[in-house]
């Protein structure tokens, strides 16, 4: 749920891309997952931050954390970060490598984001390597 004290920034074509948020006299830019994407500073700084971001980010591989198992890659299908007092959630699919006849699987996770979802490392399993 969006905390009330986060104010929405928008693109120019109003698509929105993240939250301004307080922490004391600054402001800290919050991104679609509700994880931080600036330091606490000037209210400027907090939207250029998004600005800059933008959603291109959102296309990239993510890795999955499991318990007890490899990570697993995924892709975001959508973030849903609900509304002030309504809750949210981010949907993820493996990934299918960009074929249209592999079937994949939806994970459902809460909203803000849960750390075990975070962006591919070089150190990853391939995943299209086999053992």
């Amino acid at each position: 749920m969006i905390p009330p004290d986060w104010t929405p920034h928008r693109r120019e074509d109003g698509e929105l891309i993240g939250w301004v948020r307080p922490e004391g006299d600054d402001w800290v830019a919050m991104d679609l997952f509700g994880r931080p994407a600036s330091e606490a500073g000037d209210w400027l700084d907090a939207e250029a931050a998004l600005e800059e971001r933008g959603l291109s980010w959102l296309a990239d591989v993510w890795m999955l954390e499991q318990e007890g198992d490899e990570p697993l890659r995924v892709r975001i299908a959508e973030v849903t970060p609900g509304g002030v007092g309504e809750p949210g959630r981010v949907l993820v699919h493996t990934d299918d490598f960009g074929a249209i006849d592999v079937p994949y699987e939806r994970i459902v996770l809460p909203w803000p984001a849960p750390a075990a979802l975070r962006p591919r490392r070089t150190d990853d399993p391939d995943g299209r390597i086999f053992g």
